[in-house]
């Protein structure tokens, strides 16, 4: 057993099942939609089918982080029981919740000091930021230290890919994301736009593609020049999707095809309130391990 605590941000767009199951605490981001405020729990309090239902009839939801004060209350329980946290946090490139992180540890570490909090940005963001907690979580069951972890994700969290496109483009034209000509222009050509992480955590856009066919056939392609070892990778795949699992399933079905030996089947997940906040229905997205990005 043990000595510390992994855990994550709800963010990590993982089932609640797998938190259970693999013993990893998770601390909630908010997001608030219609005036109500509402934890990011992984669809317990709000289903996915609801809330991008209520986006497609015209919400538009907010989010917030976890602040310095949530954390210190997440982090103190575990403290007290005598125990160690090694924290994975959400991408530093796409929220502050990294520092508030930090500023947190300080605070407990003054108040705690024969425990140890180390914090450790996974600069991923949805079910690759999964990927990265289910491989540690494999790592802490093989007896692996904190430290151990700890510099594991460090050299290794720029090797995780995260690629993804989105066929509906209403919501990124109604939160400003694109000018309303973008959008209707991109919606009579038919493009999905092809996205990617950066190196330092932050969503960049990478191509425009016209056709659905060819946006999952164009990531795809990007899997089989990024992953390790090629069409032979042999790690874990993961997908989410938001509330458009038919075309997460297509995308998986042709990477099982053209990787055949992966470790286990691809697993495919919905995208959470928080991150679908800003990507709207029909967002699909791949994570896996390969060269640096």
């Amino acid at each position: 057993m043990s000595n510390y605590i992994l855990s994550c941000c709800s963010t990590a767009d993982m089932p609640a099942e797998f938190f259970e199951q693999r013993k990893i605490p998770y601390v909630s981001f908010h997001f608030n939609i219609d005036g109500t405020d509402y934890p990011d729990d992984l669809g317990q309090t709000m289903a996915f089918d609801e809330f991008y239902n209520r986006i497609a009839d015209g919400a538009m939801p907010t989010t917030s982080q976890v602040n310095v004060g949530q954390y210190m209350e997440f982090f103190e329980p575990f403290l007290r029981e005598g125990k160690d946290i090694l924290h994975i946090s959400f991408s530093s490139g796409l929220s502050g919740s990294y520092n508030s992180a930090l500023i947190a540890r300080e605070d407990l570490c003054e108040k705690y000091p024969d425990r140890k909090i180390v914090i450790v940005d996974s600069l991923a963001a949805s079910s690759g930021y999964g990927l990265i907690v289910d491989t540690a979580a494999d790592m802490r069951d093989e007896g692996k230290t904190m430290d151990e972890i700890y510099n594991w994700i460090a050299e290794n969290k720029t090797k995780l890919h995260h690629w993804f496109f989105s066929t509906d483009l209403s919501h990124y034209k109604r939160g400003g994301r694109i000018s309303a000509t973008s959008a209707t222009l991109g919606t009579l050509l038919n493009i999905c736009p092809l996205m990617k992480m950066s190196f330092d955590g932050k969503l960049t856009p990478y191509k425009n593609i016209r056709g659905k066919r060819q946006v999952i056939k164009e990531m795809v392609k990007k899997m089989e020049l990024h992953a390790q070892d090629g069409v032979d990778y042999s790690g874990k795949c993961f997908i989410s999707h938001s509330k458009c699992y038919d075309d997460a399933r297509k995308v998986a079905d042709l990477i099982e095809e053209r990787f055949p030996k992966l470790s286990e089947k691809v697993m495919i997940n919905s995208v959470g309130t928080v991150i679908g906040s800003h990507t709207g229905p029909g967002t699909v997205a791949l994570f896996f391990y390969g060269d640096e990005r």
